[in-house]
Order: structure tokens, then C-alpha cells, then sequence
């Protein structure tokens, strides 16, 4: 019987491992909730990052390219932007830009984050249900070396290059889980922090009331998003160092404590099972690069048997 997982995820990395994990899965045994505290106003519009990476990767549209963004992308829309004088840092392409019409034009009616997530999911033919983590107003502010800056600033427009001091999720305290989102967690069996940024994917998440206990309380396993302790895409290491944390498996596992019970790291960091199980953490070291579809659903099934092979030694 297949397990029933909840996957949290934000980026690139996250919704690889989302669409793996959906080709391994029935697609009633997968809910992934996605980050939103990347999410901002722009040119009126309301863009939704990580939302929008983790449903094209799963509809099969995204941009390989490139990981965000549709796939045969034309950009007659920017460059008319740029010819007004207005702001190009923020690439939206001509067919990306009706997802974020149709949104903002759905949210100005009252209708909430979640429920237009479900219409547009239904429309892409996502048949995993997909869930952002809050309908409120959640955003990541940067704290630097030249102050707080919000994350899309930090992360697009300054190519994330200021020195990294800490993180504020403006709004969290006082937001509510999105609609399903503790449910989908208790009912699952296994929960899988996807390999996104620790940081800004998924502190974003489990600073929502509620959801770090909720998460806590499941069988939990995280997939390293540093390789060899690189970042494979953006600015995890780059944060860890700036924050005095070094680039390493025990490190992320330091960094879940108290919420993960199996950590999945990479064949090209150092062997430190020992080290992690002595801090109560199971491991598995394998490759988890994901260089193609067939690579997505190998490391998928890897975290999947691991997962339940750590419900098998559970007491009952």
C-alpha cells in the first residue's frame, strides 16, 4: 500500500522532488504545501513564486531551462515594459503573465489563495492536491548589511549579493494555515521536507502557528538541498556561510531539530551516519541530483522507502 505523504516545498529543488514524488505516488496520496511568504505585489499583479514553480513542474509546463517559469516563454510583454520605462528585473513572460492576471483579477473578487490554487491546478491537470501554506499575508524580510530588505528585492533585483544577517516572516504570527493544510499533515504517514532553502522555503512554512508541532509530531524526513556543501540552484550556501553555519549534513539536520527523524544527504558530502545517529537522526547518503524526470522519481522512491522503512522499526 502506498503511503500517504505530505511534501513541504518552495523552489526549484522542492518542486523536483514534488514532481518525483508525484510520478511514485497515486496522486490521492500526495499533498505538497508550498511556501508563500516569497509571494509580492508587482506591476499590480500578485506573483506567486514558489506556487507557480511547484504547479508548472507538476503540469509538466515549466521551463526546464531555466526551473521557473512556462515552457515556449516569449517576453513581447517585458520588453514593452522596458520601452515605457518601467521595471524589467522581475522577468514575467507573455504566458506566465496570464496565470498572475487571472489570480490577482480572482483575489479582487474575494476569493481566497487556496481556492484559486484548486481552479488552477484543476485547469493545468495537477492531480496532486496542491496547497499553499496560508490565505493570509505572509513575507520574507531579509535582514542584511544594509538593512531589511524584502526577499524578492534581495533575491531577484540584487541577485541575493547582500551579506546575510537573519530572517523576519512579516505576518506570521498572526496567520492562519491555509484551508487543509494541518489535515493533509496529520493524515500522513510520512512527511518530506523537500530540498529547498532552509531559510526562505521552509522556515516560511513551519513558522505558520501550528504547523511546526504538526510537522513534529509525524515521521519526518528532509532531503539536503546542499550538495558536496554547494547549493545546486540559488543562495543556500552563500546564507549559511553568511550566517556562520557550515555547509554540511549535520548542519541541516541541526537546523530541523526536533522536527525530522531521517535525513536524505548526497553522495558527494562526507559519510556522517555515525555523527547524525548519534543525535538521534537516521540517515541515507545517495545522489541527490536530479538531472532528468527518471532522476526526480529515482530519488523520489529512495526517500519514500526510507521513510518507510523508518515506520517499520517504529514501536508500535
Amino acid at each position: 500500500m502506498a503511503l500517504n505523504v505530505a511534501a513541504l516545498a518552495g523552489g526549484v529543488g522542492g518542486a523536483k522532488l514534488a514532481h518525483g514524488l508525484a510520478a511514485a505516488l497515486p496522486p490521492d496520496n500526495l499533498t505538497v504545501i508550498v511556501n508563500t511568504a516569497d509571494d509580492f505585489d508587482h506591476l499590480g499583479l500578485h506573483i506567486c513564486p514558489d506556487l507557480d514553480t511547484v504547479v508548472y513542474t507538476l503540469a509538466g509546463v515549466a521551463n526546464h531551462k531555466s526551473g521557473w517559469g512556462r515552457d515556449r516563454e516569449t517576453w513581447n510583454f517585458l520588453g514593452a515594459i522596458g520601452e515605457l520605462g518601467g521595471p524589467t528585473w522581475f522577468r514575467l513572460g507573455d504566458r506566465d503573465l496570464a496565470l498572475h492576471i487571472w489570480r490577482s483579477q480572482s483575489l479582487r473578487w474575494g476569493i481566497p489563495l487556496s481556492a484559486v490554487t484548486v481552479d488552477v491546478c484543476r485547469a493545468l491537470g495537477v492531480r496532486p492536491t496542491v496547497l499553499p501554506m496560508t490565505d493570509d499575508d505572509v513575507r520574507t524580510m531579509v535582514q542584511t548589511d544594509e538593512g531589511e530588505i524584502a526577499f524578492q528585492e534581495y533575491f531577484v533585483r540584487r541577485a541575493f549579493q547582500p551579506a546575510v544577517r537573519g530572517f523576519r516572516f512579516f505576518g506570521a504570527d498572526a496567520a492562519q494555515p491555509g484551508p487543509g493544510v494541518l489535515p493533509a499533515i496529520e493524515a500522513a504517514d510520512l512527511v518530506v521536507v523537500c530540498p529547498s532553502n532552509p531559510w526562505v522555503s521552509i522556515d516560511p512554512i513551519l513558522s505558520i502557528p501550528g504547523v511546526r508541532d504538526s510537522v513534529a509530531s509525524r515521521m519526518t524526513v528532509a532531503v539536503s538541498p546542499l550538495v558536496g556543501g554547494k547549493a545546486v540552484k540559488g543562495p543556500a550556501a552563500k546564507m549559511a556561510a553568511e550566517l556562520g553555519i557550515e555547509p554540511t549534513p549535520m548542519s541541516i539536520a541541526a537546523h530541523y531539530d526536533g522536527v525530522i527523524r531521517g535525513l536524505v544527504y548526497d553522495d558527494a558530502d562526507a559519510d556522517c551516519g555515525g555523527i547524525l545517529a548519534a543525535q538521534g537522526v537516521r540517515s541515507i547518503r545517495t545522489d541527490t541530483l536530479m538531472r532528468s524526470d527518471g532522476g526526480r522519481r529515482r530519488l523520489a522512491e529512495k526517500v519514500l522507502a526510507f521513510g518507510a522503512s523508518l515506520l517499520a522499526e517504529r514501536p508500535a
